[in-house]
């Protein structure tokens, strides 16, 4: 069984530029409201409109982020990275100015929430020129958008690490926080912990990818910043660790030899970002023992593939559509509109590691799924205990 085409760097940079491109540069022309189409369910339109324009935002940043920050971007990619360098603090800029006719409402029903902590998960993957590049009022107006989020009560799930990645940042930059709300989310998800690697997304388990979504990057993320802050916080390190690279041996088993992967659970539009965890550990340099940098290239290559590259998923404009291999409109949530798709730009995150680094620099390897339906004799799988 051949493995599909493979997806170097240079068309890695091409995908994530063409996702964010058509969101961020609206935005900094302050047209994204006039532009963006608002694709959902039908009827939810008018409903998801007064949330879709954070949602593009925050999620074209989380993903982008990495590669902006890096600071030895190869030469092919310096331009590019310095164009959208500039193209993101252009759209916060724009985003955060109350004159603007794209100015964002933090106090605007729910998902600011949930948008506020992919922003700041944004800003702390890149400080540089994210957050601290901007002009001192900017970096004000997103403070004090972010601490507006305080007003949303999370529901008991996976939001609770909404409330706490943006106290991690307001933490981080600023040296304040609700550290009620990190604690909060820590303990709970302690308690959520149900076995293998995988937490239940509140009380219960579900089969979804919300691990990857939410849970396993922002908890990793936001526990290291609070135990920065306070050391008592240490002691849960070391099982969340162990569960996260268990949990990325499974993600990367899931991934079948063409790229596919199980169509579990909701949010399946946002495509290849159901493997942000995976990317996440790749980024982290923290890929466990059986997983091959490479290997885990590949594999994140041939989602990227299968996911982006099927027909339909852009429209004539270049936005997104909604669905997991092409326009599937049908697959949608009540919640899912066209800023909610951009989530699939955190599958890029090893963007943020140099070419020379083993992630990139290693000949291509299969994976684990394209090895054992080849033949090939591994060792088996085996559970995580305790």
């Amino acid at each position: 069984m051949s493995s599909p085409r493979p997806l170097p760097r240079p068309d890695w940079v091409s995908l994530l530029t063409r996702v964010a491109g058509p969101p961020l540069a609206a935005l900094a022309e302050g047209r994204l409201r006039a532009t963006m189409p608002v694709q959902a369910r039908p009827g939810q339109e008018a409903d998801r409109a007064r949330a879709t324009h954070i949602e593009a935002l925050a999620r074209s940043l989380a993903g982008l982020a990495p590669w902006l920050g890096l600071a030895t971007a190869p030469p092919t990619e310096v331009d590019a990275q310095a164009h959208f360098r500039q193209l993101a603090r252009r759209a916060l800029c724009q985003a955060l100015d109350p004159r603007s006719p794209d100015a964002l409402d933090f106090r605007a029903g729910v998902q600011p929430l949930v948008d506020g902590a992919f922003l700041a998960h944004a800003m702390l993957r890149a400080p540089g020129p994210l957050f601290h590049a901007l002009d001192s009022v900017t970096r004000e107006r997103l403070l004090a958008g972010l601490r507006a989020t305080r007003s949303i009560t999370p529901y008991f799930n996976n939001w609770l690490l909404f409330s706490a990645m943006i106290e991690a940042a307001l933490l981080r930059f600023t040296g304040e926080a609700d550290r009620t709300r990190i604690d909060y989310a820590l303990r709970q998800h302690e308690q959520w912990y149900k076995g293998d690697g995988a937490y239940g997304d509140g009380p219960e388990f579900h089969w979804d990818y919300y691990n990857s979504f939410v849970i396993q990057p922002m908890l990793l993320d936001v526990l290291e910043i609070a135990c920065e802050a306070d050391e008592r916080w240490r002691s849960l390190l070391p099982a969340v660790r162990r569960r996260g690279a268990r949990y990325a041996v499974v993600l990367e088993r899931m991934i079948a030899p063409d790229g596919s992967f199980p169509p579990l659970g909701r949010s399946l539009a946002y495509r290849c970002g159901a493997f942000q965890h995976l990317a996440h550990l790749a980024l982290r340099r923290e890929l466990p023992s059986e997983l091959a940098p490479a290997g885990v290239r590949a594999a994140l290559g041939a989602v990227i593939r299968r996911t982006l590259e099927a027909p339909g998923t852009f429209d004539s404009s270049g936005w997104l559509r909604i669905g997991l291999a092409g326009d599937q409109p049908d697959l949608a949530e009540p919640y899912i509109s066209t800023g909610s798709l951009y989530l699939c730009s955190t599958a890029f995150l090893p963007l943020g590691l140099p070419e020379e680094d083993a992630f990139w620099s290693l000949p291509d390897a299969p994976w684990t799924s394209l090895r054992i339906w080849n033949g090939e004799d591994l060792p088996a799988d085996h559970a995580l205990h305790g």
